[in-house]
């Protein structure tokens, strides 16, 4: 058997072109963009424009939907509602009608259970009943999923994505869920209102009894109020 030897020159001129190139191709992942960027949960716009989008979580309170649709409507401003497909199921007539309205739509699951504590195909499966209801009960097709509680472990995303939909969380919270009174909530998001905000919001009183005070401001300051989609230019 013929035996091949390497000199310590050659073999340190070989070890040198190996960590170099070693070292090349960690550079080049160093300024590639991560392949998960694509499908990243949004918590805002760019904020390159003035803009701010109202995002409502809807699995109860419908008593207060119509007074948050006209406090939108005279503001001349649309929102998105993230409907709960059991929600839909129950209340059509109110889905329709924030859908005639010309609100975006999105998808809030169906039954309101943690993402974080279901597989992917549980997740898939209540994203997927979901958009079957509002379809029913609106008549539109939803492409953006807000996770029940803002639940965002990797295989949240990761079952959003399968199921074709866009992931969003928000920026700004109005904490309305622990029934705080207007005022509070006018405060909340005016302290922290920012270009491409998100501001989270759910059909409560106190909203529905902020949202007028709170939109007239908004544009006082110079802001537009635009759906979701159109806040992240999607």
């Amino acid at each position: 058997m013929q035996a091949f030897y390497i000199s310590k020159r050659s073999g340190g001129l070989a070890l040198a072109y190996v960590l170099a190139l070693l070292l090349l191709l960690a550079g080049a992942r160093i300024f590639l963009p991560p392949a998960e960027t694509a499908s990243a949960a949004y918590r805002s716009g760019s904020g390159s424009q003035q803009v701010a989008s109202l995002s409502v979580n809807v699995d109860w309170g419908n008593e207060y939907i119509p007074a948050i649709l006209e406090a939108l409507a005279q503001a001349e401003v649309k929102a998105t509602f993230f409907l709960s497909g059991r929600w839909a199921d129950e209340y059509p007539e109110l889905a329709r009608s924030i859908a005639d309205a010309g609100h975006e739509i999105g998808n809030h699951g169906y039954s309101h259970t943690s993402p974080n504590a279901s597989s992917v195909e549980q997740i898939i499966d209540e994203i997927e009943r979901t958009e079957q209801a509002i379809e029913k009960a609106a008549g539109v097709r939803t492409r953006l999923y807000a996770p029940p509680s803002g639940e965002e472990q990797p295989h949240v995303l990761e079952a959003a994505t399968e199921a074709g939909y866009q992931m969003i969380l928000w920026s700004v919270d109005t904490i309305d869920w622990q029934q705080p009174p207007a005022q509070t909530i006018i405060e909340r998001v005016l302290g922290k209102l920012h270009a491409g905000a998100i501001i989270l919001a759910h059909p409560t009183a106190g909203t529905a009894e902020a949202l007028p005070q709170l939109l007239e401001q908004m544009k006082a300051e110079g802001y537009s109020l635009v759906t979701v989609s159109e806040n992240l230019g999607l």
